[in-house]
């Protein structure tokens, strides 16, 4: 089962919508109203790491230095 990430669509300008996460199979349809409420809902698509990032891109893992070893080509492994 996989955990979706739902948004109640604002029903006025300026209003905020409200999330709240749903466990479904990937095999089901995305939710148009809320399960308990039945107000209408969206899912909200978020990055492959469960965070949107906002501008520019995330930075790079860094590697622990090395303790020697390595290819030893300049490849920067180590």
């Amino acid at each position: 089962m996989a955990t979706y990430l739902y948004e109640r669509i604002p029903g006025r300008p300026g209003e905020e919508p409200v999330t709240f996460e749903v466990q479904q199979s990937m095999k089901d349809a995305p939710l148009t109203k809320h399960p308990e409420t039945g107000v209408p809902v969206r899912r909200v698509i978020t990055g492959g790491f469960g965070f949107v990032s906002k501008g520019g891109s995330a930075p790079a893992p860094q590697r622990p230095p090395s303790s020697g070893g390595g290819c030893g080509s300049g490849c920067g492994c180590h």
